[in-house]
Parts: structure tokens; sequence; C-alpha cells
């Protein structure tokens, strides 16, 4: 993508925690955590026109949200801001990816945006500097934006680049709605789970700590798990709702989703360990 496109349509993945452990609750209120950040080819599209004018025009907004909190907005509003640049944009989405299924949804969003104008705008900023102005917008814009496969700790902003193999996987999304402040809260939470080395890590059989809460209060999960426990082992990706299970083969995937509930949402989707929106703008870099 060489020349600059006026109109561009671009892929914003999800993303799933391969595992998920807490390590510790510091005094501001944060938790430090280690995390396996891996990517889908499944997810959102957005489709993002250049103006000469100066507006940031949402084709088509989200219900119940206001224009200034959409994360897709304040992207772009923060990108122009920071590099003074006289240009708008008239972007829409085409929304794939459940709302609070813990499979990054709005952050891969926001960091399509920024990638994606910082690439048609012109304006050059490095993914660093990128990945930077992505964080004040949520913790993790930042993995969306450096479109790697990454090992996360601190509060997530601590990333180190990991190929974890490409499995396929069956991500499923019960029906509830998961509160992240509600499940970082819960007093039975473990908060203390040894700090490892990322080769030990992958070493281990995965988890995620915060499912045995996640299952405690929300029954939809806890069902849905337990119907399918006889096809596959289903594990939390982040604070949830969805689940997932992996696969080496893709077949293997299609049998397992083919026993889903006829009503809940999911898909079959490969892991990626570059992102598919970094594997349509830059494709040199990962050949």
């Amino acid at each position: 993508m060489g020349l600059l496109m006026e109109k561009v349509i671009l892929p914003s993945p999800a993303k799933l925690n391969l595992f998920l452990y807490i390590t510790n609750k510091r005094a501001d209120g944060y938790h430090e955590l280690q995390t396996l950040f891996q990517f889908l080819d499944f997810g959102d599209e957005i489709e993002i026109e250049i103006t000469d004018s100066p507006e940031i025009e949402l084709i088509n907004q989200v219900e119940g949200v206001a224009v200034e909190d959409n994360l897709i907005y304040r992207a772009a509003k923060l990108l122009q801001k920071t590099t003074a640049c006289s240009k708008g944009a008239k972007i829409g989405v085409t929304k794939n990816l459940p709302m609070g299924g813990g499979v990054g949804g709005g952050s891969s969003n926001a960091a399509t945006v920024l990638v994606g104008l910082n690439h048609l705008w012109q304006t050059d900023l490095s993914l660093e500097v990128l990945a930077e102005l992505g964080l004040s917008l949520g913790a993790d814009v930042p993995i969306f934006v450096r479109g790697i496969a990454a090992f996360a700790e601190g509060v997530g902003e601590v990333l180190t680049p990991c190929e974890p193999e490409e499995k396929w996987y069956v991500v499923l999304k019960p029906e509830v709605s998961i509160s992240t402040a509600v499940v970082f809260n819960d007093p039975n939470l473990p908060r203390n789970t040894p700090k490892r080395t990322l080769s030990e890590l992958l070493s281990l059989k995965w988890a995620n700590d915060c499912e045995k809460v996640v299952r405690e209060r929300y029954s939809a999960v806890e069902d849905l798990m337990q119907e399918l426990l006889q096809y596959a082992p289903f594990r939390l990706t982040g604070t949830g709702a969805c689940i997932f299970a992996e696969f080496d083969t893709k077949a293997e995937a299609e049998q397992v989703f083919a026993h889903k509930p006829k009503e809940t949402f999911g898909f079959v989707a490969k892991g990626q360990n570059i992102s598919p929106l970094h594997q349509e703008l830059f494709p040199t870099n990962h050949q």
C-alpha cells in the first residue's frame, strides 16, 4: 500500500489471552499480571475515507454511546491533535465481534484507526509512539498497535514478542455481559500467583486466574463450559465472557463448533502471531 488511498477497509482483529495470571495488587488498585496475547484471523472491519476538512465523522454510531466516548472517535482525534493534521476522516465499522466478550473488540478498533490513519494521513509516527498514544485509550490498545503476539507483564504494558503455535480455535460467547471491574474487585480473585519466566510459563498447562471467579458469579459461563466439557477443555479469555478451546486442525475445531448450543454466538478462527492489520498494511515487513 505505497500509494495514498482515499478509502480503505482494514481488519480489526480479535485477540485471545492464551493464559492469564495475576501476580500482585498494587497500592494504586491496579493488578499486575502475566498474560500471553495472540491475534485471530477474525474480527471487525473498519472503513476509513480521508477528507480534506478536519471533521471526524462516524458513519455508524454505536447505540447508547456518545460520540466523544467512542474509542474510534477518540483515537482519530488523539492522532489528529498529536500530529496537528489538518485532514479528517469518515469512519465506519462492521461489527463481527461481541461487545464485552474479552476478545478486544473496542481496543482493536481504536488501534486499527490509529495505525490506519497514521498511514493514510501520512503523519508517520512510529509504532512505538502510536502504542504510547494507544495506552491512554485502553490497556489492550498497544498490543494491537504493535501487531505482534506478545507476553505482557506489569499492568499489561510491558510487552515481549512471542511466537506461540498458531492453533485453530473455537470461540464462544455465553449470553452474559461481564464487568471487568467486578471480576478484579472480587475478594476471591487470586492475586498472588508467583511470577514466572516466559520459558517456564510456555512449558506449563495454561490457565486463567479469573476463570474460577467468573464461573462462580456468572452461571451462563459455567453452564456453557459444563455443556461442552465432553467435547473439549474450554477456558476463559481475559475476564470473559468469551471461552475458547484450541485444536491442531480446522476440521477438529469445526467438529466441536457444530456441538455448540444453537443460540450461542461463536466462530472458528486461526491464531495469528502477526496481526491481520499489519499483514495488510506492511506486508513486506513480515515476509
